[in-house]
C-alpha cells in the first residue's frame, strides 16, 4: 500500500466522513458475483486474479484479505489519489463494489512460508 493511500484511508476513517450518497451502509456483498465482477471491471490486470498483486505492474497492491473496512475501501476506489484510475459510481455501482469486496475478503490467506516443506 502506498504512503499516499494509507494517508487517505486514515484521514477518511478518522474524520468519519466516509458516507455513501444514500446515507446508508453497503449491504453485504456476494463473493461469487464479486469474483466475476473483479474480472469484468479489469481489476485483475493490476491486482491478479485473486487480489494478490501482480509482478506485471509495480503498483498492483495486494487486495485480498484487506484490513480496510468496506467504507474506506469504497472511498479509495472512488477517489484513488492517483494511485489507480478512480471508479465513480456511474462506472462501478455500489452493489458491484460490495460484491468485489466480499470476494476479496473470501480469498483464503496464503500458507505461512515455514509450512511449505520445499521452502525449508
Amino acid at each position: 500500500m502506498t504512503r499516499s493511500m494509507v494517508r487517505f484511508v486514515l484521514a477518511a476513517v478518522a474524520a468519519g466522513t466516509v458516507v455513501l450518497a444514500s446515507g446508508s451502509a453497503f449491504a453485504a456483498g456476494d463473493a461469487a458475483k464479486g469474483k466475476a465482477k473483479f474480472v469484468t471491471y479489469g481489476c485483475w490486470q493490476c491486482h491478479g486474479f485473486e487480489g494478490q498483486g501482480s509482478a506485471v505492474t509495480s503498483n498492483g497492491a495486494v487486495l485480498s484479505n484487506t484490513e480496510l473496512p468496506l467504507e474506506a475501501f469504497e472511498a479509495f476506489v472512488r477517489s484513488t489519489n492517483r494511485a489507480m484510475p478512480p471508479y465513480r459510481e456511474a462506472i462501478l455501482p455500489n452493489a458491484d463494489l460490495a460484491d468485489i469486496y466480499a470476494f476479496l475478503q473470501s480469498v483464503p490467506k496464503p500458507k505461512d512460508v515455514s509450512s511449505i516443506p520445499l521452502l525449508k
